[in-house]
């Protein structure tokens, strides 16, 4: 099962509101088994992933990556980011 557009759109309205930055791009979606699950019908997790930058005040452009899991309910499990 995959995530519905509902979903998605709720996740993306959440990483938008946490980083504007990244307002406007596409999110790639991948399917992965939940930590710990051994058997193939388990719940599966999808990691939700942004690409963005943003300036800083001095100028700098800064590319960010945010990561986002999601349970199949479309719950949002845990959102990291580097840049």
């Amino acid at each position: 099962m995959a995530l519905s557009s509902s979903q998605l759109e709720t996740i993306t309205k959440q990483v938008y509101q946490k980083f504007p930055e990244l307002k406007g791009s596409s999110p790639v979606i991948q399917s992965r088994p939940a930590p710990g699950a051994k058997s193939p019908g388990a719940e599966e997790h999808y990691l939700v992933t942004f690409k963005g930058g943003g300036q800083t005040a001095g100028r700098k452009t800064i590319f960010r990556v945010v990561r986002v899991t999601a349970d199949a309910r479309g719950r949002v499990v845990k959102i990291s980011t580097s840049r």
